[in-house]
């Protein structure tokens, strides 16, 4: 966390465009399948690992990240960060009533803080939206899309965006608005935040962990087995 932070510092002096993404393991399993998807990773100028099973899986197979960085914990942290260093942030994504509870609590947790935009998600005219964000020039954009939504944007659009940082949160507005609770401190230590969502909504979830997960295990054990040959 310490060290995307002073990556996220250096971008926002920079001025120059960049944008974050955040890897877990059912974005793995869906770069599998998805080229554009896997090209927006491999140009992405930050690349965090959200999920525990993917610091698990890094240290396995020897590359061994230092520590999860949840999207959600960055977005609160980032936030806090803008209100003490000036920086102004742009909320962009999910209903309007969700994107306006996101700014409403930032505004009274940091009243100084810099809230340039804030707007829902439901729009065609990717274009008139790059435009109005480019105009409103903040230094950071969160944006809650889903997988692959958001990376699509950001792989697209990051230049003609013009933000020093920009940074998928997925459904992070839902929990940073009151709507959704995550998981104890100690389940996301012990790598089961996704039981706690499964928990929640079963029926929405149930294939993206109980199938998703298990994808991944293969796929960390087909790399494994790569490894150990070569």
């Amino acid at each position: 966390m310490a060290g995307a932070l002073v990556r996220i510092d250096d971008f926002i002096e920079d001025g120059s465009p960049h944008y974050n993404i955040a890897i877990n393991a059912a974005k793995v399993v869906a770069c599998e399948d998805d080229v554009e998807l896997l090209a927006a990773v491999d140009e992405a100028h930050l690349v965090t690992a959200d999920g525990q099973a993917v610091v698990w899986a890094s240290r396995l197979l020897g590359d061994h990240l230092p520590e999860r960085v949840a999207g959600a914990d960055l977005m609160e942290r980032l936030i806090e960060r803008a209100a003490q260093r000036d920086y102004a942030i742009y909320f962009l994504g999910a209903r309007p009533a969700i994107v306006e509870a996101c700014a409403a609590r930032a505004r009274t947790a940091f009243p100084g803080l810099r809230i340039v935009g804030a707007r829902d998600g439901y729009f065609t005219d990717e274009a008139s939206v790059v435009r109005a964000i480019r105009s409103a020039a903040p230094d950071i954009l969160f944006l809650g899309f889903g997988t692959p939504a958001k990376e699509y944007f950001m792989h697209r659009h990051y230049r003609a965006l013009g933000v020093p940082f920009v940074m998928g949160v997925g459904g992070s507005f839902d929990v940073y608005a009151g709507l959704v609770r995550r998981a104890p401190a100690w389940l996301q230590r012990a790598g089961l935040e996704w039981a706690f969502r499964l928990a929640q909504e079963p029926r929405r979830m149930w294939k993206r962990y109980l199938v998703g997960n298990t994808r991944f295990l293969a796929i960390v054990a087909r790399e494994l087995l790569l490894r150990v040959r070569r």
